[in-house]
């Protein structure tokens, strides 16, 4: 009988060495970790004879250390993960297509085609099968992966530019073991399918690093996932590239220029307020200012800024993230989201006391920022001696330059939108380049409300935000509105589209 040394209850991190087939041992049970500065063969009791037999046929002179169940788990998974990171990685160096399978047709033969998809999450088809799904997803500009088990099969949808589009349809039982496969690499329980689960999963493609925010669901027919991909600093726009007209971007350049006060960003889910902030961000972080954010969740890995992720399961709320930043003698916080008074009150208190805030708010339009603080609760004179500027926005998908066809509106609408007779206007038609949806891309549109004395003025004497709303057009403003027609005009989207984000709202 061996003894070999036992330890129990050991977080260990991988030695991934070129030298030995990786994968091979995997399969084996057969995992390598520095212990105490020694490289070291890591094994667990339930498979000690697959394990030992394989490395009779290794030449290695690692001491053997026997662990636990778990600490073997835990391991096994961060092999997953650089497994699947350097399947990825393998995209670039090979071409032969062995790693990767690029077109969707091609896809669908293979899942058709496959015998081996049906053994388990791990088997190499459902790895490939995986790694295709992310790859085609990043290919096509896909924010956002989902994977729903239906009735009699599996979906695979992908929100590209806003709106989701199908993208395949997969076997009922191999749905599972895809779901099965992300959850391994996410490190969530494979066996727990009745309660939803969070987690969070890294891989490496065309030379970056993507985070990915993996939510698990439970629903009738059974799970759903939805993966969210977050892009690092690399990734994040620039004001100039978002799409803004170039007086909006010189007016929010001004107010970046502020030491102290509050800018808000409204607008509604999904309007891409999280990566506006951002980009003010990186417009104004220089090595003499200390940046300090709270979001939920942390969206862009962003450099030269400390990034704090909500937690509430340890009571780290925003408003606690936002008192403790106080402490940490910033110059600029970003807090992702004004969700309550407390967390209102207080921002607004720090930019006050001579801190620059940025946050986002869940309103309509710039103005209505103004009626959502005070039912807030927060007094007039902190909203007025704080607030710098509020920037409204949404995401309008741009009409495909080569597919796009010209139409016409009917009288009504022409007669509403205040339009002239002979102005051309397009409607999405789709095309091989589009994908068939007829759009290619997204623009940032907004109107930015800055409180100037006469907003103030307005406020004292007691004006509520729809009359402030209709003094500002009077003076000049520019609104979504507006921006839209503008777009509707210049043949860069369709009227449909126009509607959708709220041509019609002013």
């Amino acid at each position: 009988m061996i003894e070999l040394p036992f330890i129990e209850d050991i977080d260990l991190e991988p030695i991934w060495s070129e030298e030995i087939d990786n994968n091979l041992a995997m399969k084996h049970y057969l995992l390598f970790a520095k212990i105490e500065d020694t490289p070291s063969i890591i094994i667990k009791k339930s498979t000690l004879a697959t394990s030992l037999n394989h490395l009779s046929k290794l030449n290695l002179t690692y001491p053997i250390i026997e662990v636990d169940e778990e600490s073997f788990d835990r391991l096994h998974n961060k092999f997953l993960e650089i497994k699947t990171g350097s399947d990825f990685d393998a995209i670039e160096t090979s071409n032969s297509g062995d790693d990767i399978i690029e077109v969707e047709s091609d896809l669908l033969d293979f899942i058709r085609n496959s015998q081996d998809l049906l053994s388990n999450e791990e088997s190499a088809p459902v790895v490939k099968l995986v790694n295709s799904l992310f790859f085609q997803a990043i290919k096509k500009g896909a924010s956002d992966i989902h994977i729903e088990t239906l009735e009699k099969k599996g979906e695979v949808r992908l929100r590209i530019d806003g709106a989701l589009k199908k993208h395949l349809d997969i076997d009922k039982n191999i749905t599972g073991l895809v779901i099965s496969r992300i959850k391994v690499i996410s490190n969530l329980d494979i066996s727990e399918k009745r309660i939803p689960q969070d987690g969070r999963t890294q891989v490496s493609i065309a030379g970056k690093n993507l985070d990915i925010r993996v939510s698990v669901l439970p629903t009738y027919y059974g799970e759903r996932v939805v993966m969210r991909l977050l892009m690092t600093s690399e990734s994040i726009p620039t004001l100039k590239t978002l799409g803004f007209t170039d007086d909006l971007t010189r007016d929010l350049h001004k107010l970046l220029t502020h030491p102290h006060g509050m800018i808000l960003v409204t607008g509604p889910t999904g309007s891409g307020k999280s990566t506006t902030l951002h980009a003010c961000l990186q417009h104004i972080a220089t090595p003499d200012k200390n940046i300090i954010t709270v979001e939920d969740p942390v969206e862009y890995n962003a450099e030269n800024v400390n990034q704090i992720q909500v937690n509430t399961k340890v009571g780290l709320t925003f408003a606690a993230g936002l008192r403790s930043i106080l402490r940490q003698d910033p110059d600029i916080i970003m807090i992702g989201e004004m969700r309550d008074a407390e967390t209102a009150d207080i921002g607004l208190r720090s930019a006050l006391t001579g801190h620059l805030m940025l946050s986002t708010l869940h309103t309509n339009d710039s103005t209505s920022a103004l009626s959502r603080l005070m039912d807030m609760g927060i007094e007039e004179f902190l909203i007025s001696s704080t607030l710098l500027g509020v920037l409204a926005q949404r995401l309008t998908r741009l009409l495909c330059s080569k597919c796009k066809l010209a139409t016409s509106l009917a009288p009504s609408v022409m007669h509403e939108l205040k339009l002239s007779r002979d102005i051309a206007f397009y409607e999405a038609k789709g095309c091989k380049s589009c994908d068939f949806t007829g759009y290619a891309g997204r623009r940032a549109v907004g109107e930015l409300f800055i409180m100037n004395d006469d907003v103030k003025t307005m406020m004292k004497e007691g004006l509520n935000d729809h009359q402030i709303r209709k003094s500002m057009r009077e003076a000049g403003m520019k609104t979504i509105s507006d921006k839209l027609l503008d777009m509707l005009v210049a043949g860069e989207t369709s009227y449909e589209e126009a509607v959708r984000i709220g041509i019609m709202e002013d």
